[in-house]
């Protein structure tokens, strides 16, 4: 487990700035290492401390929080607090959220599943496709060829890829209908695994490449040998222990005082408050306590604020981290900085139609301040602002680049910015003139 200042530093690596609340998630999360490291009668009545980040859009809320869990290989999942209604009401239940972050925890633990026996499974995948292939390509060789010699060959070959592109009829599983009963109103009836319990799921013939056989070949090896009551088990160990939940646009369910507008937000918090609190939720794969899942809420809070949010919910999520802005500066290190940088990000993509575009420090300079220019007199949108930048300066490249075409250089200087976005730099030079 990283100490707090290795996941800031890892961390570092994508996002631009905002300190404090790469410190405040570092802190949570190195706060269950701790835990899983006390007596269970200690760590039974340690819970996460819950974080509410503000700011407005585009700063690296919830690019702060995926990647926070990236580091660690835990469960996440991110919602829209507007997505959820009061009991009542049509719409998302908000226990929906944890049977959501359940199933992100079983895509993960089924991978790392599937990684062990990968190999084991191969063998037997590869004998079923050269089982139907080798009969095939022995019908259609040459009678001067020695047979020996041939089916050395041909597994060769076959090991190689050689017969990829191939086309061979297989017996697969059809995957039953996925129909869920419910969803939305506290329960799930999957019709598909109820009808799967009793009634073996049909196979069908089908005719498809080598390459394609392996891969559905493969899956169904693999789910024959990983055992699903272990791998449902762990799923929801980690959904509980590991699991975070990130919940967007939190602002939006904080009414005002004495307004009447819209009767169901404070519903949705009551809603939400026994989840963050700790409560059981149903899920087909087993039942999930979420005492200890880390729920980070996010919202711009411009209009509402922290303190219109019921009292109860308040108290649940203790941290509160503001983050700032972004300037000139902010924009000018995003540009270059992080490992997935967007100047690499394009530099990348019209590699592939052999163009190479060196973008040079004043390039980089005037984009920035294009970017804070734009945000500070229209909407702020942080960050996304480059990449409306970015698309409108790359437009004419992008559009007549091509694989076909011989390797160009292009150099993106602040000539070449000025003279491709004059219309926006014009607007902004008119815009201080006004009264």
């Amino acid at each position: 487990m990283m100490t707090c200042k290795e996941i800031v530093t890892n961390l570092d690596k994508y996002i631009v700035g905002q300190a404090k609340a790469k410190r405040a998630v570092a802190i949570a999360l190195r706060n269950r290492y701790r835990r899983s490291k006390l007596p269970k009668v200690l760590s039974d009545i340690i819970t996460p401390k819950n974080i509410i980040l503000k700011g407005p859009t585009g700063v690296g809320k919830t690019e702060i929080a995926r990647r926070l869990a990236k580091l660690v290989n835990a469960p996440f999942i991110k919602v829209e607090a507007t997505k959820y209604t009061e009991v009542g009401y049509v719409g998302r239940d908000v226990e929906s959220m944890v049977r959501d972050l359940v199933e992100a925890s079983v895509r993960i633990v089924k991978a790392e599943q599937t990684e062990k026996i990968k190999d084991k499974a191969s063998v037997v995948v590869d004998k079923k496709i050269t089982d139907i292939l080798y009969p095939l390509k022995k019908a259609n060789k040459p009678e001067d060829i020695d047979t020996e010699l041939f089916r050395q060959n041909f597994y060769e070959n076959y090991q190689k890829g050689y017969y990829n592109k191939d086309q061979i009829d297989i017996d697969v599983r059809e995957q039953p209908k996925q129909v869920n009963l419910l969803d939305g109103v506290g329960a799930e009836i999957n019709i598909g695994q109820i009808m799967g319990g009793f009634i073996k799921a049909p196979r069908k013939m089908k005719r498809m490449t080598v390459e394609r056989a392996r891969e559905i070949l493969l899956e169904e090896e693999c789910d024959r040998l990983i055992d699903p009551d272990n791998l449902n088990k762990e799923a929801i160990f980690r959904a509980e222990q590991e699991g975070i939940i990130f919940i967007d646009e939190f602002d939006k369910i904080a009414a005002k005082k004495n307004n009447t507008q819209d009767v169901s937000r404070e519903g949705v918090q009551r809603d939400i408050l026994p989840i963050v609190e700790g409560s059981v939720v149903n899920t087909k794969y087993g039942v999930v306590h979420t005492d200890y899942i880390l729920f980070i809420a996010a919202g711009a809070f411009h209009i509402s604020s922290v303190s219109d949010l019921i009292p109860e919910l308040q108290g649940r999520f203790p941290i509160q981290v503001e983050l700032n802005s972004l300037d000139k500066e902010d924009f000018k290190k995003i540009l270059t900085i992080p490992e997935n940088a967007i100047t690499t990000q394009y530099q990348q993509l019209l590699k592939v139609d052999n163009v190479n575009i060196e973008f040079t420090p004043d390039a980089i300079d005037t984009i920035a301040e294009l970017a804070y220019e734009e945000n500070e007199t229209n909407k702020n949108i942080g960050a996304r602002r480059l990449q409306t930048i970015m698309e409108a300066l790359l437009e004419d490249i992008s559009f007549n680049a091509s694989d076909n075409n011989p390797i160009v250089d292009v150099k993106i200087d602040k000539p070449f910015v000025v003279n491709t976005m004059k219309d926006l730099i014009r607007t902004h030079d008119f815009k201080k003139y006004v009264l």
